[in-house]
């Protein structure tokens, strides 16, 4: 039976080579001469520094930029609050959300059902594999997942016959 995978994954590279273009870039720009702005990265997490929030937001701002060029969507980003550091200076932790939470498979289980396809839904950890007798049925439930859920990126994967 010809099945496919709904998943939420970020490629980690381009997410490092995101962040190594912002810490460039911050480090020639003038308006940032002398300022302790960079962004780490740990994992899936990325740390934003600057001096203030203006900064911070400037920082950010680049970031978005560069995760724009290099296809990873920003809706898949989490920001955190703005913590205050020493003195001034800021910091705000940004999580790179990747898999799908057990909320949002719910809803597009919820929203496959309620169409009447005649496919079948289930979760299996941070995926959902939709099962059906046609390959057309599928791609029509396809379809439906893109124009139902348009707040999280969502990838079609392991289209199989």
């Amino acid at each position: 039976m010809p099945t496919f995978d709904i998943v939420s994954e970020v490629d980690k590279q381009e997410v490092k080579n995101a962040v190594d273009q912002v810490n460039k870039e911050v480090t020639t720009r003038f308006d940032f001469k002398g300022s302790d702005a960079r962004v780490e990265q740990a994992d899936y997490q990325l740390t934003i520094f600057a001096d203030d929030e203006f900064k911070l937001e400037q920082v950010s701002d680049i970031l978005m930029a560069k995760l724009t060029k290099r296809n990873v969507d920003v809706r898949c980003l989490d920001k955190g609050q703005v913590e205050k550091i020493s003195g001034n200076k800021v910091k705000q932790v940004v999580t790179v959300k990747t898999g799908l939470e057990t909320e949002l498979a719910k809803k597009i289980i919820k929203y496959i059902k309620e169409s009447k396809l005649k496919v079948q839904a289930s979760i299996q950890g941070d995926i959902v594999r939709i099962t059906g007798a046609k390959k057309d049925v599928l791609q029509e439930s396809i379809q439906l997942i893109k124009k139902s859920i348009d707040d999280f990126p969502l990838q079609f994967q392991n289209f199989r016959d």
